[in-house]
Order: C-alpha cells, then structure tokens, then sequence
C-alpha cells in the first residue's frame, strides 16, 4: 500500500478509535465526575484496542503474528499514554487549558508517534 493511503487509512482508523477515545472521556468526565487527566487515559486504552485491531487488519495489512504484534503496538501505544499523559498534564494541570481543546492538540502529538512508531516497528514485515 502507498504511504499516502496507508496514512489516510490510518487516519480513518484514528478517527474510529478517537470517537470511542472522546466519548469515554467525555462520560467520565462529564457523567461519572472524573478528573480530565484519568478520563483521558481511560479514552486513550479503549481506542487503543479498536486501533490495534483495525490497523492490524486495515492500515498494515500485518503478517507477523499476534505474539509479536501484540506487544511491540502495546509498547508503542505506552509511549503514546505517557506522551498523553505529559501533554495533558501540561495543558490542563499547569495552564489551565480546558479539557477539550488540550485532548485535541495532545492527539495530533500522538498521532504522528503512533504512525510512524507502527508503522516502521510494530507492523512492518520481518525478514523473508
């Protein structure tokens, strides 16, 4: 696949995990009074189970198996939690920026981690 198609699958892929991401921010934030910083996090492992297994599928088009996928995109996803959780941290705890608008800028940050990290690590095909 083209890197530009592959990275407007990835996108749309984003985009699916990223509605899930903000939905369970917002009810946890808004519905069961978390903090934005937790709710974020919370967001950020649910769209990263759907993430995993509609790029795996969709975006890489991935041979290599699950014991190997599994944890390298896992790896990759932590780096992007922690990247998450800084951004968050920064924008909403130390600026007082509000929720929302701090989780918009901190997912363009991960996004392009989380491409190329997947995309020249965890999914890319091993040696023939």
């Amino acid at each position: 696949m083209s890197l530009p198609r592959q990275l407007s699958v990835f996108a749309l892929v984003g985009v699916i995990a990223t509605a899930l991401h903000y939905a369970v921010l917002v009810g946890l934030v808004e519905l069961a009074a978390w903090a934005p910083v937790p709710g974020a996090l919370a967001g950020y492992l649910s769209g990263g189970v759907v993430s995993y297994i509609l790029n795996r599928r969709h975006t890489f088009e991935s041979v290599r198996p699950h014991e190997e996928t599994t944890w390298r995109f896992a790896l990759v996803a932590f780096v992007g939690f922690c990247i998450t959780y800084g951004f968050m941290n920064l924008f909403v705890e130390r600026m007082s920026a509000p929720y929302l608008p701090a989780q918009i800028a901190t997912t363009g940050i991960v996004f392009f981690w989380s491409f190329l990290g997947n995309r020249l690590w965890t999914f890319r095909a091993g040696p023939a």
